[in-house]
């Protein structure tokens, strides 16, 4: 297996120590490996979160664009309203 050297603070090091303590990991490497592992895991759940979210904020404009509810706007009246904007 290939190996990587890594430079870790005083307080990262006995995190790491105190986990190879308890038992659940055999080694340092071990709990490096899984704490990867769940940095990849965490980044897929918080995409999700974020996903979730944005589709529950445009739910209402979806469904108000399904039952044909909608604001009379054009490309002209938002960039009239953007100009308006910066002169302020």
């Amino acid at each position: 297996m290939p190996t990587m050297n890594i430079s870790l603070t005083p307080e990262l090091m006995k995190q790491v120590q105190d986990k190879v303590a308890t038992g659940m990991y055999n080694n340092a490497s071990e709990f490096i490996r899984e704490a990867i592992r769940n940095v990849d895991t965490n980044e897929k759940i918080l995409y999700e979160l974020k996903l979730a979210k944005l589709r529950e904020t445009l739910q209402p404009a979806i469904r108000d664009a399904e039952q044909g509810v909608y604001a009379d706007y054009s490309l002209d009246t938002m960039l009239q309203d953007m100009d308006n904007n910066q002169s302020s």
